[in-house]
């Protein structure tokens, strides 16, 4: 088993408690799958290998991870380790990275004492391993392993350095630290609805996904950040979701786009089709920021080339007549797909994206839609929210 780490793939993803646009603009903007037109060109990270490059770099536009690596004469595979990425993961302006593995963070190897090794097996770390996966060689629990060695979850393991194979701490093992989310309950969150245990590939953007909350909202409740690890065996908690009181309270205060009358009856017109077709909170939170994306929430008879209507399809690439992209229930379940779906065979709606479940709200959107603005869809994720539980 190896560390799973949090896969970012949303800086700019917020709680209710966040800010977030208060007003809706229709964005004229949407590629759809069978347009030649390419994404705009993203600019290329400056190519300078520096000697001493930062322990910390924060993300500027046009950042890549490989482009950073290349800047900063550092190993792609070594940034995304050390900042829980994996290649898929995206990295967006304001993001801090780590560049360089902090000393501080690392464990001290063992001290060479005789009383340290000749208690008990011992392992001597190599390149690729893990606390987990010495564990489970040894038949041992992580939590063991680290309380053995005197290491914390977030500790990082140097190949050279002995790791005590024990059942128990040492005398001269420093205090366990437990993993930060088994000891903490939400801050000003109802009673946690469940806690999820860690499995190894897990990431919590996988975790946010099944539960149907945002990123930032089960970090949030477990006290931890973006550039945090998790483990196989650590306990995540999931908050509630928000209440339709706690959703409106939001929309008064300004912290989530508030629905004229014909937002809201377009937006009522998506959760019902998604209610319809049996699809979860999840995928119909999707919807409605996709919704919001491209048109605002409004059945616009305007649009990038020929599209049209609340999710800006396009009558030239198959998803239907003027008269039909323009109708919010037929666009709703053409967005949705499925065995449902009015353009079969022509167009792909979500729930036929194999693995929608787990991508994030942004990327399930991006999907379906193929924007040239794959990221844009991420600020609408705490009004989407917010409007399913005021909609129900």
């Amino acid at each position: 088993m190896s560390l799973a780490p949090v896969a970012i793939a949303s800086a700019i993803a917020m709680t209710l408690g966040g800010t977030a646009p208060v007003t809706a603009t229709p964005a004229k903007r949407m590629v759809q799958p069978s347009s030649n037109r390419s994404a705009q060109a993203t600019p290329a990270a400056v190519s300078v290998h520096t000697a001493n490059p930062p322990a910390t770099y924060t993300v500027v536009a046009g950042d890549t991870v490989s482009g950073l690596a290349e800047r900063f004469g550092l190993e792609t595979g070594a940034i995304l380790a050390l900042n829980g990425l994996d290649r898929s993961s995206l990295i967006f302006p304001g993001q801090g990275l780590v560049l360089v593995a902090s000393p501080q963070a690392a464990p001290k190897p063992a001290a060479p004492k005789a009383a340290d090794t000749s208690t008990g097996p011992t392992h001597t770390v190599v390149a690729g391993d893990t606390v987990s996966g010495i564990a489970a060689a040894a038949g041992l629990s992580t939590q063991q392993v680290l309380d053995a060695n005197g290491l914390a979850w977030s500790s990082v393991i140097l190949p050279g350095q002995k790791l005590r194979l024990s059942g128990s701490a040492s005398t001269t093992a420093a205090a366990p630290v437990a993993p930060v989310a088994q000891a903490v309950t939400p801050v000003a969150q109802a009673a946690p609805v469940e806690v999820h245990t860690v499995v190894a590939g897990d990431t919590i953007s996988d975790i946010a996904a099944s539960a149907g909350q945002s990123i930032q909202a089960i970090l949030d409740a477990n006290k931890l950040d973006w550039s945090s690890y998790i483990v196989p065996g650590q306990q995540i908690v999931i908050p509630s979701p928000p209440s339709p009181e706690a959703a409106r309270s939001a929309v008064k205060a300004g912290r989530i786009a508030e629905l004229s009358d014909s937002m809201r009856t377009n937006a009522a017109t998506i959760v019902a089709v998604g209610r319809e077709l049996g699809v979860s909170d999840q995928g119909i939170v999707v919807a409605l920021a996709a919704a919001a994306q491209e048109s605002g929430l409004e059945n616009v008879d305007y649009g990038d080339r020929d599209s049209l209507g609340l999710f800006q399809q396009r009558p030239s690439t198959g998803w239907g007549t003027p008269a039909e992209v323009r109708d919010p229930l037929r666009a709703a379940k053409a967005f949705f797909g499925g065995s449902a779906n009015p353009n079969p065979g022509r167009t792909r709606g979500l729930l036929d994206v194999a693995g929608w479940e787990k991508m994030t709200v942004t990327q399930a959107a991006q999907a379906v839609q193929i924007s040239a603005y794959p990221d844009a869809y991420a600020k609408w994720e705490p009004s989407a929210r917010a409007w399913l539980a005021i909609l129900g």
